[in-house]
Formats: C-alpha cells, structure tokens, sequence
C-alpha cells in the first residue's frame, strides 16, 4: 500500500489548487496573497471569525494570526473589531475589496474545478469530490 504517499500526495495537490487561485487573482489585479492569508480568507468564508480559532483551525500561534491578520488589514482584504457579543473579543470580516477578491477567487475555484473535470473525467472528478467531503471520522489515535 502506498499510504507513505497520502500527505504529499493531497499537499501537493492543494499547493496545485492554490498556486493557480494566486495566478488567476493576479491576473484580474488582486496584490498577492499568501498561502496563511488564503488560508484565513477560507475560514473566515466558511464563518470561523475570531482570531483564536482560525490559528487553532490552522495550527498555527495566535501571533502568527495576528501577524497574517494584520498583513491583511494593511492590503485592505479584511476589517478586524470588536466582537458585538463580548467586546474582551475580536472577530475578522472581509471589507469591500475583501469581498470582492472573494468573488473573483469563488469564479476562480469553479474554472479551476471545471477544468480539473476536463482533465479527470467527470465520473472520477465527482468521485474525487464524494471521498474527499465524506465523514472520515475522528482523528485516529496513536498505538504507540
């Protein structure tokens, strides 16, 4: 079995993914965009806000998230404020602009799937979605 394989193969895939979003952006004007700063876009997209979850969400430091957040808030992608329901609190929303790069980057990701179901053939693009979204469980523990 070649399970050795499973990582790379599925990072180099995302890498292929995300390298192509960055191209595409670049070409309609977005300033570049690193993969931490995707990566906080991705969650704050799918409704993951605060700060600390995102760095949990991406294993990563709390100052890590502040320093990416803040990168981003100079680009003029996302707003950071006070969370309404517990001022002590922070949460991260897409400005204007930010919302606007998101709708470039969603045309984006369809055109990349679209192609990629060219090159694969819808029957097996399909699959590859159905394995990759079904419920893998818990993570598994160590035997050790």
């Amino acid at each position: 079995m070649r399970t050795n394989q499973l990582i790379i193969a599925l990072f180099q895939r995302f890498c292929w993914l995300d390298e192509g979003l960055q191209a595409r952006l670049r070409d309609r004007g977005w300033p570049e965009v690193s993969r931490p700063q995707s990566m906080v876009m991705t969650n704050i997209v799918s409704g993951i806000v605060r700060p600390s979850d995102i760095a949990r969400n991406l294993g990563i430091s709390r100052q890590a998230i502040h320093s990416t957040i803040n990168q981003m808030v100079a680009l003029g992608v996302v707003a950071l404020e006070p969370d309404p329901d517990d001022r002590r609190r922070m949460i991260v929303s897409l400005t204007e602009a930010g919302a606007r790069m998101r709708q470039d980057a969603q045309r984006a990701m369809d055109a990349m799937s679209d192609q990629l179901a060219e090159r694969l053939g819808h029957e097996r693009f399909t699959e590859l979605l159905t394995i990759l979204e079904a419920d893998w469980g818990d993570n598994m523990e160590s035997k050790a």
